[in-house]
């Protein structure tokens, strides 16, 4: 099985070298680490056991050449990309799968190369790059893989037989868009909010941000769950996705808001990827996670009062992130 990881940041090397302990032919198509990674090799830094490897790189598709499975780690701003750097890896035999997160990146693909093989997978993972080829795993990991707009087949199960192998918990699910809006219940609030709040309370409830409060830092996890104000405000968007997923034929469970928020709460202070973009004046994952759920679920008919005011916020910060950026990095912001 010859497989090449596209978009090799925090998610994409850390998958692709858990992979790669197991499977002799993976393949790594980097961009601003390539030299590092080339020369240097890949540091994991992991709860589940630190490890080195030097990998296969590739700076260009071309150089990596058809492959059985094309995974894609690629943040979903960079989609528009996906015309030009798949091609070269892709038969009509070859296997997409995106690891992206939100909805709607399983359509994009279907577009550029049809339906028949299109995979979706969930990553429910802690994990950073700390800098060029170190990368830090400090909690999850599992994967929850599925086919876009059908029933999983033996396929599915062969590729998460794979990660399984890796050491990566995976599962298979017969219904992705249902395990999309389930994965969004965590990813709306706590890379939402954890964004916004950089603007504080207010602005996060009235959907703009007061020329007369300035800018404060990004708030990780722990501080959105140990104030009352934001952890009702993380309950109150775990709803609304909750009932757009209902209202679009899936059977979400209620009580899978309290799971979230209790599993967050156990594994410390994180920093969702979102707020690490932000800071550093990178765009912002606006469309797949917040503005399309957000039209879905209009679409369906169900109110979202507050994810649509948090929409209204991140858009007005995401056009000035990079003078925001400078003004969160200066000293004693």
């Amino acid at each position: 099985m010859k497989i090449a990881m596209v978009g090799c940041g925090a998610l994409g090397c850390f998958y692709a070298a858990r992979l790669n302990r197991v499977l002799p032919d993976v393949h790594f198509l980097l961009r601003s680490d390539f030299a590092h990674v080339r020369d240097h090799g890949l540091r994991i830094e992991s709860v589940d056991g630190d490890f080195f490897l030097r990998p296969r790189c590739a700076i260009a598709a071309e150089e990596i050449g058809p492959c059985d499975v094309v995974f894609i780690g690629l943040k979903t701003t960079a989609n528009d990309q996906l015309g030009r750097l798949l091609p070269p890896l892709v038969t009509r035999h070859t296997l997409i799968v995106t690891l992206q997160n939100g909805l709607g990146n399983e359509e994009q693909l279907s577009v550029l190369f049809g339906p028949d093989n299109i995979l979706g997978g969930l990553c429910f993972v802690c994990v950073n790059r700390l800098s060029p080829g170190h990368i830090r795993h400090t909690a999850y990991g599992r994967i929850v893989l599925g086919e876009f707009g059908r029933r999983s087949q033996s396929r599915t199960r062969a590729l998460s037989g794979e990660f399984l192998k890796a050491g990566i918990p995976c599962e298979v699910t017969d219904d992705l868009a249902r395990a999309h809006w389930e994965k969004l219940i965590w990813n709306i609030p706590f890379n939402g909010l954890g964004v916004a709040g950089a603007a504080g309370y207010e602005a996060v409830c009235e959907g703009v941000p007061s020329p007369r409060v300035p800018l404060g830092p990004c708030l990780p996890t722990d501080q959105l769950l140990a104030d009352a104000r934001w952890e009702a405000l993380v309950r109150d968007l775990m709803r609304e996705v909750i009932a757009a997923g209902r209202a679009l034929g899936h059977d979400i469970d209620h009580g899978l808001a309290e799971l979230n928020i209790d599993r967050t709460r156990s594994m410390g202070p994180y920093r969702a990827s979102t707020l690490l973009d932000f800071e550093r004046g990178l765009p912002i994952e606006l469309e797949s996670l917040f503005l399309t759920p957000l039209r879905w679920a209009e679409q369906a008919g169900v109110p979202m009062p507050r994810l649509s005011a948090l929409c209204r916020l991140l858009v007005q910060l995401d056009s000035h992130r990079a003078s925001i950026a400078a003004e969160i990095r200066k000293p004693g912001a």
